[in-house]
C-alpha cells in the first residue's frame, strides 16, 4: 500500500486548508495523523469504510472534517479555523480499524507527509 499526501502549505490563523491522500490499494480505515517539532506523532482523524464512521481527536473536533471519495480511493482532510498550534507534519495512514489509526503504533501504512504551517 502507498499513501501519497498533497495540500499542504503556510496559512493565517483563522484560514483553511484541505489535506488529500491517494491510496494505492483497499484499507478499511484511513485517516491523519500529525507531528509537531519535538512532539510524539499524534492522531488527528480516521474514517471506517464502509460504514463511514469517523473519529476524531479531541483537539480538531469542529474544526476539521475527514472525507472519503471511494472512486477515487482518496481520504481529505478539511482543516477549518487553523491555530499556529496546528502546526505540524501531518500524515496520512492505513489500517485496519479505526482503533489501529488512532494508536499511531499500530499503523500499517504512513504516507511521507505534508508540512501544514500555520502563522499567528
Amino acid at each position: 500500500e502507498q499513501l501519497v499526501e498533497s495540500g499542504g502549505g503556510l496559512v493565517q490563523a483563522g484560514g483553511s486548508l484541505r489535506l488529500s491522500c491517494a491510496a494505492s490499494g483497499r484499507t478499511y480505515a484511513m485517516g491523519w495523523s500529525r507531528q509537531a517539532p519535538g512532539k510524539e506523532r499524534e492522531f488527528v482523524a480516521a474514517m471506517l469504510w464502509p460504514s463511514g464512521m469517523t473519529q476524531y481527536a479531541d483537539s480538531v473536533k469542529g474544526r476539521f472534517t475527514i472525507s472519503r471519495d471511494v472512486a477515487k480511493n482518496t481520504v481529505d482532510l478539511q482543516m477549518n479555523s487553523l491555530k499556529p498550534e496546528d502546526t505540524a507534519v501531518y500524515y496520512c495512514a492505513a489500517a485496519s480499524s479505526l482503533d489501529s489509526i488512532a494508536n499511531t503504533h499500530a499503523v500499517d501504512y504512513w504516507g511521507q507527509g505534508t508540512q501544514v504551517t500555520v502563522s499567528s
